[in-house]
């Protein structure tokens, strides 16, 4: 039979619990009140180049020891400054803290004068000319790639097209190719479903509004969940900063070119065409099969935004013989955001990438 608990720790469970209810108290004033939100995306950077709504950004701090440059492309329907959420808690800043030379295509904000742009114009437009500038502004043959999210089908789509592009790597993250398993947000236009012009808005691209009711309707008890957990932790001064921060990126997505989402239903999620190969970019077919560079793919099994039935497949479809995939057991966003980010995927991500590289100043 268990011991009764001394008197002294039972006034010290009590002491706790009241101090714990008063930071709720305060913190939870502040969170509602829109107070101390954290800065994000304050690694030091600069813009070196803009086409349209979109800017290639240079991270400067610190000094490059491995070469050659890294060049990340985002998603086109949600803000890049995940991956540089803030201090202590950035995907890019332990990329520079492990010697790289860190770029990022950011797609900014599309407006009306971006509905045209098609999947085409970013695999064979703004990705190939990125590349051009990193290398010019760096003297480097190569770069490596690293897409996320649909970032990465955009780099899969460019490397697939431009089987010459100077690719040292090329690294996707949370990254879809089985479009049909990607829940309501697919199945509902798939053959007999919803027309994708009846979500296009008058500006000729489909609302950030909309993009965020597909993600809730993936998850529709996640902001139960969420809550939840927020007040048991509402004490800790800590994950309260972190909840603010990641609330505030949740609910910021940015519109998607109708042109491009028309695109990806017609293709990919109908045609189903990365697993069918029924790509065409630019007028030609493409083969993943034909990406012959060294390749990483990293999946999340717990991922409710690109379910591992949706990322999975990735592996065998590109031709590479030097080809890994990283199984993590995190989300969407775990995987560069937070405990696991920190322990598992960016330290195997840096040993990947390191294997791979040559000394600054150092080419291949």
């Amino acid at each position: 039979m268990p011991s009764a608990p001394r008197p002294t720790d039972l006034l010290a469970r009590v002491r706790r619990d009241v101090e714990r209810n008063l930071l709720r108290t305060r913190n939870g004033a502040r969170l509602a009140a829109g107070l101390d939100r954290p800065a994000t995306g304050v690694t030091p950077k600069e813009v070196v180049w803009r086409q349209g709504r979109s800017e290639l950004w240079h991270y400067t701090a610190g000094t490059p020891t491995l070469s050659p440059p890294l060049l990340i492309i985002f998603s086109l329907v949600s803000r890049s400054y995940i991956l540089d959420l803030t201090p202590g808690n950035s995907f890019v800043e332990r990329l520079l803290e492990a010697g790289f030379d860190v770029w990022m295509l950011d797609w900014g904000i599309p407006d009306e004068r971006d509905a045209g742009n098609t999947l085409d114009d970013y695999a064979d437009g703004y990705i190939p000319a990125a590349i051009e500038q990193v290398r010019a502004r760096t003297g480097a043959h190569e770069v490596s790639l690293l897409g996320y999210c649909f970032g990465g089908d955009l780099s899969l789509l460019h490397a697939a097209h431009h089987l010459d592009s100077p690719l040292r790597s090329l690294t996707v993250m949370a990254t879809p190719v089985e479009f049909r398993s990607m829940g309501p947000m697919a199945t509902m236009f798939l053959d007999g479903g919803l027309d994708p012009d009846s979500v296009v808005g008058d500006d000729g691209n489909v609302a950030a509004s909309v993009i965020q009711q597909g993600f809730r309707a993936v998850s529709p008890t996640a902001d139960v969940t969420r809550y939840v957990t927020l007040w048991e932790k509402l004490w800790d001064d800590d994950y309260v900063a972190a909840y603010s921060a990641m609330t505030s990126w949740s609910q910021n997505h940015i519109p998607f070119p109708g042109a491009a989402f028309r695109q990806t239903i017609d293709m990919l999620v109908r045609d189903d065409g990365m697993i069918n190969d029924r790509l065409w970019v630019g007028g030609d077919r493409v083969h993943l099969a034909d990406i012959e560079v060294p390749f990483l793919s990293v999946v999340a099994e717990r991922d409710t935004i690109v379910p591992l039935e949706a990322a999975a497949p990735l592996i065998d479809l590109v031709g590479s013989e030097d080809r890994q995939e990283l199984r993590l057991p995190g989300g969407h966003i775990g995987i560069v955001v937070g405990k696991t980010a920190a322990r598992t995927t960016i330290p195997k991500l840096i040993e990947f990438l390191r294997q791979r590289s040559d000394a600054a100043g150092v080419a291949r």
